[in-house]
């Protein structure tokens, strides 16, 4: 992690500057367009997406970070503790800690919602909502269907930028319509598509050498 940048306006929050450490991380850093995120887990794209959006907005390009996940499964929140929106809490913990990590604090989430700069929804609560001057973020799309992708892409206002992450391999794309999706947003020549790849891997040596020998076996 590097020096600290300036503070997120309203917040008091003071975010760290980090670097891109791959090549297709410096893509990503460098692209000024809508953004599709594809690869294996590790390489930092859930990461790096949090850290454009907050530095975005310190540069008063964007109000607020919207995150999106797919509606979680009944049968996967039945054995958890708790109401619906505790129980979707759950999936929030991946943004607390890349708050925490890129703020220095273990308490820089709670403040960004409570401040209204990020909000965490899921695709059953997206109907009927027009996103304006935010960054998007639509986390784990792998695990989307084409229907809830076009109904949050059809939620999209005045002075957003989208960023879609995911890592396709872990899905059926001709079965879940994401093949479809991605051919329509390569037609709009309003995205970039970055594919990270193993050697992208930057979480551990540990990860990098565990994807390595599964993809290896054909796994």
């Amino acid at each position: 992690m590097g020096k600290k940048s300036k503070t997120l306006g309203g917040s008091g929050l003071t975010l760290y500057e980090i670097e891109p450490l791959t090549q297709n991380q410096l893509k990503t850093f460098e692209s000024n367009k809508n953004l599709v995120l594809h690869g294996v887990a590790g390489t930092g794209k859930t990461f790096i997406s949090c850290y454009l959006a907050f530095d975005d907005m310190i540069k008063g390009l964007f109000d607020k970070l919207i995150i999106i996940r797919s509606a979680v499964p009944t049968r996967d929140m039945g054995f958890l503790p708790g109401n619906e929106k505790e129980k979707s809490a759950v999936y929030e913990e991946p943004y607390k800690n890349i708050a925490i990590e890129l703020f220095g604090r273990g308490d820089a989430y709670e403040i960004l919602k409570t401040k209204g700069l990020v909000y965490f929804m899921t695709t059953s609560f997206i109907l009927g909502v027009t996103i304006q001057d935010s960054v998007i973020l639509i986390d784990e799309c792998q695990n989307m269907s084409f229907h809830e992708l076009d109904s949050i892409i059809t939620r999209v206002g005045q002075g957003c930028r989208v960023i879609f992450s995911g890592d396709f391999r872990q899905a059926d794309l001709t079965k879940n319509g994401l093949k479809d999706f991605i051919r329509v947003l390569k037609a709009m020549d309003k995205f970039d598509l970055i594919d990270f790849e193993i050697k992208d891997i930057v979480r551990s040596d540990f990860v990098k050498q565990y994807i390595t020998a599964k993809t290896n076996l054909g796994l």
